[in-house]
């Protein structure tokens, strides 16, 4: 596929190589439209090397060829990534004035715009009238996250990572292979409070969850995201309310006790279960009141915790005729073959239709960008296995959900 990658001047520009490198990975053809701002910030012998082509910024270089109308026509898909605010605004005015804009407005492919600039700028009426805009014209829109920026500011408006931007553009020229489907994603990691502010948790992200989400939406999917605590991760995975993800019904919990209500309720609709949450095995069998202090409790704080609910296992007991059920089993086990038996006798033990075994431990798969994992079905047959970063392995997964056999109701 031939895929124009647009920087614009923003200080997210260094995060642009990323998303050429990713494209020219996954095989396609990538030309760099930069503006003279954009070079200012990533050099253009970097982003030729990265690209394997010359990187184009010039109007009236190529007039011979009509280059300024020859590459936009050319183009299969359009990637800007930074959009800067007065990117943005050009783009919804119909601006033509550098060779980006006039190759936007010489193509009918698709264009995805990536946003990155400061908060004050993200939320100022003129930019929310412009994304408007653009998103009523069809332009798709990927993030802001929100974060760290630059400085010591911190908010929404931060640029997605490429991971999330190639995924989201791929995603936009392939398949809707799950238009129709109603798809329950939980993610993130429930907490247990001891008193009012310490609690028994878990090194769980979200990460994994949101990038199953955000590619079965996609991917055509309805998606509900019932997250448990990701907002305290370090980063905002493209959730907040300034976001505006499209695509996802957001339910935000905390505790096991409320993570079971929400997936009870929402798998009532669902065609598809995905609990990919960490849910703690125990709770405090007993909350304080007030915060618990070690002035009284001495030098030995006992606690006795009781077992919570088994969600999975309740999901995969009430399904539904034609429902698939898809749980997690994250272990610490090193041998990959006694790896393995465990997921197998979680998936039997579980009830489920398809089980997604990943490795975890001090530095991999908990808050990690990537992860490695092994799909098995309810019966222990191995589907599938993938390797690399979290939304790559989502769509795997995904990619297994659908070569399952679909469930036959029962006559």
């Amino acid at each position: 596929m031939n895929i124009v990658v647009g920087i614009t001047g923003g200080i997210a520009a260094y995060k642009a190589v990323g998303v050429v490198r990713a494209l020219v990975l996954a095989g396609h053809e990538v030309h760099v439209v930069a503006t003279e701002n954009a070079l200012r910030f990533v050099g253009r012998p970097t982003l030729e090397a990265i690209s394997r082509n010359l990187v184009h910024s010039d109007l009236y270089e190529g007039v011979a060829e009509v280059r300024h109308v020859a590459i936009g026509q050319a183009a299969d898909l359009i990637v800007v990534a930074p959009a800067t605010a007065n990117t943005i605004a050009k783009i919804a005015a119909g601006q033509a004035d550098d060779l980006l804009g006039n190759t936007i407005l010489a193509s009918t492919a698709p264009l995805v715009v990536a946003p990155a600039m400061h908060t004050e700028m993200w939320r100022n009426p003129a930019t929310v009238a412009n994304i408007a805009t653009l998103r009523s014209r069809g332009i798709h829109v990927v993030g802001p996250a929100s974060g760290q920026l630059t400085g010591a500011d911190s908010g929404p408006g931060r640029m997605s990572e490429p991971d999330e931007i190639v995924a989201a553009a791929l995603a936009v020229v392939g398949p809707q292979d799950l238009a129709g489907r109603r798809i329950l994603v939980t993610a993130g990691g429930t907490r247990e409070p001891l008193d009012p502010v310490r609690f028994i948790g878990n090194r769980s992200s979200g990460r994994q969850g949101v990038a199953i989400a955000r590619a079965a939406a996609s991917r055509g999917a309805d998606v509900v995201l019932v997250v448990a605590n990701i907002e305290d991760a370090g980063f905002s995975q493209g959730l907040s309310p300034d976001a505006d993800p499209s695509g996802l019904h957001l339910r935000h919990v905390s505790t096991t006790a409320e993570l079971r209500e929400a997936a009870l309720e929402e798998a009532l609709t669902a065609d598809v279960v995905v609990m990919a949450a960490a849910v703690a095995d125990y709770r405090p069998e007993t909350v304080a009141a007030g915060k618990i202090k070690k002035e009284t409790q001495g030098d030995v704080l006992d606690l006795r915790l009781v077992k919570n609910p088994d969600i999975l296992r309740e999901l995969a007991d009430a399904r539904r005729p034609g429902q698939t059920i898809i749980g997690f089993a994250a272990e610490t086990e090193a041998d990959p073959g006694k790896l393995l038996e465990l997921g197998r006798a979680k998936a039997a033990r579980k009830g489920v239709d398809l089980l997604v075994v990943n490795r975890v431990g001090w530095t991999e798969g908990f808050g990690t960008e990537r992860n490695d994992v092994v799909v098995v079905t309810g019966g222990g047959d191995r589907v599938t296995e993938a390797s690399g970063s979290k939304s790559d392995v989502a769509h795997r997964i995904l990619d297994a959900l659908l070569t399952r056999p679909t469930p036959t109701p029962p006559e």
